[in-house]
């Protein structure tokens, strides 16, 4: 059994929880963007390719005190690195964070970790160096004098899911979107719209969700390339995971935009998540059984916000409005945010939920939100605004 950590959005943390408990996984404990779990290696797979709103997956390859530097060496190097990394493998300490340790050097411990692990490594393997280009990624972090080494598994972000052919001007991150739709209460069975639906990331989150396809289905992973990978194991999960995949469920998700090549890009972008949810390229050969009435699809719309309305009396809004920085001036998203009082005309018994980095927007719109939670955007510290009923 393993230790892993599945890294996502601060704010996100009870999203992420709760799906690692849905997969049955133990969790050991949470903080700030992360969430500590126990594994097998079945497990790992499972979690790189069913997570929906985790960015990362790290295996917790050691855990130990460093209160100074020859601590952090022998902690370090005690690890049994060529149970991790193969010898055609080199390393690369990719990221580190200090808080509250008497370590705090990011450059120098980068550099003694880095020198640890090699050492042990070119030992193992009777070489003088690592070989160069492909790399297994180690992250370091402190906490206390406590350090963790964290082993990456997930290779490129898991909000890189194989569909986003094309991404848009200000595209929101899939796991974001994932973790509005958690942490909302969307479920299948109510209707889905979001008017500001861009590349459609919302739309398409909402619509593999409903499909219950696991999102990583159709991508690689760093793991395959560790010495732990095992492609046969990856392959029966995968399968396993396949599936599942049902194309008969009932499925209203409605998305719009004023952008016309938006609403192209969500388009395109639709008739790649069909690729991955049929199990096309990259699964080689791996086919599952098309329903004779076709694909429940999205719709997605060149029509104005205050000119849609409910096609039914309750439903769920979720959304990601521009901000006023990639798109437009603050001023003109002030402008849009008091013009989305329409919604409250034309979605009534709807509850909305979006996302935004104006900490100002209840003002704008007219009405305190029912609940309001800061959320890590990307880069970008925004606020997930929640109306119970418009």
């Amino acid at each position: 059994m393993w230790i892993a950590v599945a890294l996502c959005a601060v704010g996100a943390e009870r999203a992420t929880s709760n799906e690692l408990k849905k997969l049955k996984f133990r969790i050991l404990d949470s903080g700030f963007g992360r969430v500590r779990f126990e594994a097998d290696l079945a497990g790992l797979y499972r979690a790189l390719m069913a997570l929906r709103t985790a960015d990362r997956l790290l295996l917790e390859t050691a855990r130990f005190e460093a209160r100074d530097f020859e601590e952090l060496f022998e902690g370090s190097r005690g690890v049994p690195w060529e149970e991790f990394i193969p010898r055609e493998k080199g390393l690369t300490v990719s990221k580190v964070r200090s808080n509250r340790s008497r370590l705090e050097a990011v450059t120098s411990i980068q550099g003694v970790v880095h020198k640890a692990a090699a050492d042990r490594l070119c030992g193992a393997y009777g070489v003088h160096r690592l070989p160069d280009g492909d790399e297994a990624e180690l992250r370091v972090y402190l906490e206390k004098d406590q350090v963790s080494l964290l082993l990456d598994l997930s290779g490129a972000p898991l909000f890189k899911r194989g569909y986003r052919s094309e991404g848009g001007t200000a595209p929101l991150r899939e796991t974001i979107a994932a973790a509005m739709l958690l942490l909302s209460g969307w479920k299948r069975k109510f209707p889905l719209y979001d008017p500001f639906c861009g590349s459609g990331t919302i739309p398409l989150e909402g619509l593999i969700y409903a499909w219950d396809m696991a999102p990583g289905i159709g991508r690689s992973f760093a793991l395959s390339g560790l010495s732990l990978g095992d492609p046969a194991l990856e392959r029966t999960i995968r399968e396993e995971l396949l599936a599942k995949v049902n194309f008969e469920n009932t499925i209203r998700i409605y998305g719009s935009d004023a952008d016309p090549r938006a609403v192209s890009q969500a388009k395109s972008n639709l008739i790649r998540a069909y690729e991955l949810a049929r199990g096309e390229n990259p699964l080689r050969g791996m086919r599952l059984r098309m329903p004779e009435k076709g694909f429940p699809l999205p719709d997605f719309r060149l029509t104005p916000m205050e000119k849609t309305r409910a096609p039914e009396p309750h439903g769920f809004i979720i959304t990601n409005p521009p901000y006023g920085k990639r798109l437009g001036a603050p001023q003109e998203a002030e402008a849009l945010y008091r013009k989305m009082g329409i919604l409250t005309e034309n979605f009534p018994g709807w509850k909305l939920g979006l996302i935004t980095d104006h900490p100002g927007f209840e003002s704008h719109f007219g009405r305190k939100a029912d609940s309001l939670r800061k959320i890590t955007n990307g880069a970008i510290s925004s606020y997930f605004y929640e109306y119970n009923k418009l």
